[in-house]
């Protein structure tokens, strides 16, 4: 691992100690944050999941019950009973945020079942009524499916980005920090040595000097 190029000074060596220790505790916290956005993801995942299989699963029968809708009335028949809406669904958006990631946040407003449905119940069948009350009931959870895959979209993006500044602390950072550490003490060791050695010398010389 290379070092840093700094000069081997005392001074020096305080400040890279200091930084060290920042660097060593950044690494710590941001691998606690780490681990606990991949923990707050996965849940996530397993709700988009379970989300995403629901949804599925009431659109085959939405779509079964307008398939027998249409075996007893023509298409321009569903055209025109459904082609003026009755309510109006109102829908709030804003961010929360999961640690430090602002994420969407929807919130929907949507009638009761019974008001949904546009038309009179005479000149239509149930299969039709029941296919419209189950498509409706499908807004508020297909936006809660996106808001959710949005979620785990940006919480990916960010879980990847700690990831890289983890990894830069813990294998570029961190090693270089201690690698120019240990060069300073060593050049400061040698400097102490080399004082010491001329300390004895210019004693030995005096003494030689005195002796005479």
């Amino acid at each position: 691992m290379a070092r840093l190029t700094v000069n081997p000074t005392r001074m020096e060596l305080r400040r890279l100690k200091t930084r060290l220790k920042t660097a060593t505790r950044g690494h710590k916290l941001l691998k606690d944050k780490s681990d606990e956005m991949v923990r707050r993801f996965m849940e996530l995942i397993r709700l988009n999941k379970s989300l995403r299989e629901e949804i599925e699963g009431e659109v085959k029968e939405a779509l079964r019950s307008f398939m027998l809708a249409r075996a007893v009335a023509s298409s321009e028949d569903i055209e025109q009973v459904l082609s003026m809406p009755k309510v109006r669904v109102s829908i709030e958006t804003g961010t929360k945020n999961i640690m430090g990631v602002d994420v969407p946040d929807v919130n929907i407003n949507m009638p009761a079942p019974e008001d949904l449905l546009p038309y009179a119940f005479a000149g239509t069948s149930s299969d039709l009524d029941t296919a419209v009350v189950k498509l409706s009931g499908l807004t508020e959870k297909l936006l809660r499916l996106a808001e959710v895959e949005k979620t785990c979209n940006m919480l990916a993006d960010e879980i990847e980005k700690n990831r890289r500044r983890v990894n830069a602390l813990e294998y570029v950072m961190i090693p270089q920090l201690n690698e120019t550490i240990k060069y300073i003490l060593m050049k400061l060791d040698e400097n102490e040595r080399g004082n010491l050695t001329r300390l004895m010398k210019v004693k030995s010389l005096m003494e030689e000097r005195d002796a005479t």
